[in-house]
């Protein structure tokens, strides 16, 4: 039960910062709200770190295989891009596919047992789920 409020939470927190980022751009440039975004959210997991945890860095390098430190890399084109479709988009537009997106994307992970995931079997009801989900921007897409 606390996956299900910490993901609500994780997607409220997702929607509030694509707005609070789009707005920052407004006001500078995409790339410096980036860097803006990035480091801030450094400091945060900086001193999180030096609170609680302090496991080592190499413990972090020494993942197998290499391409699972691509993370970080990835964030910043996840700010770029949930910027970029708000702008274009609107919040609700934008997080609607973006959910979708993930959901696909995930679904194929778990299907085809991508990047060390356990392969789960094939579900028309999930499919099905998505295809709702599609449905769903469709009917909230148009006026």
């Amino acid at each position: 039960m606390i996956g299900f409020f910490i993901a609500l939470i994780s997607g409220a927190l997702m929607s509030v910062q694509g707005v609070f980022n789009t707005k920052v751009t407004e006001n500078s440039s995409l790339w410096a709200a980036n860097v803006f975004v990035q480091f801030t959210a450094f400091l945060v997991c900086l001193i999180a770190w030096l609170c609680t945890d302090r496991t080592s860095f190499r413990d972090v390098i020494s993942v197998e295989p290499k391409y699972f430190l691509l993370g970080g890399v990835m964030g910043a084109f996840i700010t770029l891009t949930v910027i970029k479709s708000m702008d274009a988009l609107g919040p609700a537009k934008a997080v609607m596919l973006i959910v979708i997106s993930q959901l696909i994307i995930a679904y194929l992970i778990e299907l085809l047992g991508l990047f060390g995931v356990e392969k789960q079997p094939f579900s028309w009801r999930k499919v099905i789920g998505a295809l709702l989900a599609i449905v769903g921007f469709i009917v909230f897409k148009f006026k």
